[in-house]
């Protein structure tokens, strides 16, 4: 908030020298509209104190000139309509007719403070918007919404886009301000402008949780519309789980419950756990197709979900399974059994010890948690030779967690040794672990 303070004042300065409004800030960002009304009167410092562009007599001039009524410049008036005294304010809202560039600081004033300037702001900004202003000013206006009287704005502009035909609205889907972008899908949804195939490619394709999570909820509610193949398809191919999930549980709706056996090992748990509701209520039980998919601790095409899921839903005796994949080839399957290990409560810190030398460090995370808490069983020495240069990052990271957790003189060596090793990243752990 001071940085952009800063910046306001900064721009107000080059506004009360003459420079263009164009060239004083950038017009098109909505955030520099905001910063130059803090900027202009900056009323946190009290009442007295007189804002930068204020100092020099080209400020001074300029007050004169406001306080007379006398013409103003387009970068003169921007300055009135965010000025701290309110009849200022008031007045340059009227004198705003030909600077169409001046239309964010209308909006801004339609939130104001002060009652009489906030009211013949919205009376102006009724007169003046239209729909296509409406999509141009769509960030400000949300921005300016989230402040304590700042719903007027947003409900006239949505107001006015609900009256717009859609087709003008098209620009609002790929706008850079995802608050807009979520306020269009939204729309969109509610009065049903996309088809529900349409909306599952959104939510497939996208970038931005919300908005996926959005169209897919809407996409299978709206499923029966259409054929469920053209819905499902992109749901169940999506990289965000939250969207599979959407796709995996609506299979059930449309009658493929069958297909959800091929989401059991899927790499998100919250869609295996959606895969095994509905193999379930179609009658089936996950728990053997997870244990024949395992049973194979060579498989080279085993899926490390399928060692995470006979995890998630087995019992103990599935443990040596488990056992049997973390010297799996996969190092993803290696990482899933012994999470797995530990989700079972079955992990032995002896016998998962040399796995902190695994070359992968996925691997060598999940076996530094499982081990945690038993630290004080596994040999001061070997750990410590695991502080040195020549073992990788992870290995090290993991005999230091594991010193630390045993503690006393030896840990607090290590925790010594490494706030000053040339790696970075070490400094940074042994830093933050010294804090605490």
């Amino acid at each position: 908030m001071r940085e952009d303070i800063r910046g306001g004042s900064a721009a107000a300065v080059r506004l009360a020298r003459g420079v263009p409004l164009r060239e004083a800030l950038d017009c098109g960002a909505p955030a520099a509209w905001t910063a130059l009304d803090a900027g202009v009167r900056p009323i946190h410092w009290g009442a007295h104190y007189l804002p930068e562009w204020e100092w020099d007599e080209a400020g001074r001039l300029l007050i004169a000139a406001m306080h007379a009524g006398e013409p103003l410049s387009e970068s003169q008036l921007a300055l009135a309509l965010c000025h701290r005294d309110g009849r200022i304010r008031a007045a340059a809202l009227w004198r705003m007719d030909g600077h169409p560039d001046l239309l964010p600081l209308l909006v801004v004033r339609c939130a104001d403070w002060a009652e009489p300037v906030r009211e013949q702001a919205r009376l102006r900004l009724g007169e003046v918007l239209d729909a296509g202003r409406a999509v141009t000013l769509l960030s400000l206006i949300l921005r300016v919404g989230r402040r304590e009287r700042g719903e007027f704005a947003v409900g006239l502009a949505d107001k006015l886009l609900r009256e717009a035909p859609p087709e003008g609205l098209t620009t609002l889907y790929t706008a850079a301000d995802r608050s807009v972008r979520r306020y269009a899908y939204r729309r969109a949804v509610e009065e049903g402008l996309f088809s529900p195939s349409e909306l599952a490619r959104v939510a497939a394709q996208g970038d931005d949780t919300v908005v996926q999570n959005l169209c897919a909820d809407a996409a299978v509610a709206a499923m029966a519309d259409e054929d469920p193949g053209d819905v499902l398809l992109p749901l169940l191919a999506a990289r965000n789980p939250r969207v599979r999930c959407a796709g995996v549980t609506a299979l059930r709706r449309a009658g493929r419950a069958e297909q959800a056996v091929g989401f059991l090992a899927d790499r998100a748990e919250l869609v295996r756990a959606c895969a095994r509701y509905v193999v379930r209520q179609h009658g089936g039980d996950p728990l053997p197709w997870y244990r024949e998919r395992c049973a194979e601790p060579g498989d080279p095409d085993l899926p490390p979900g399928a060692a995470a899921g006979l995890a998630e839903c087995g019992e103990r005796s599935d443990a040596e399974v488990l056992w049997s994949l973390v010297r799996h080839p996969v190092p993803g399957v290696r990482a899933r059994a012994v999470a797995g290990l530990r989700v079972l409560d079955a992990g032995d810190a002896r016998r998962l010890s040399p796995m902190l030398d695994d070359p992968a460090p996925g691997v060598v995370r999940e076996v530094t948690a499982a081990v945690l808490p038993s630290a004080a069983l596994l040999p001061e020495e070997w750990l410590v030779e695991r502080l040195g240069t020549g073992w990788p990052r992870a290995t090290r990271i993991a005999a230091f967690r594991l010193l630390a957790e045993r503690g006393g003189a030896t840990g607090q060596r290590a925790l010594t040794a490494l706030q000053a090793d040339p790696d970075e990243k070490l400094r940074l752990r042994a830093t933050r672990a010294a804090r605490r």
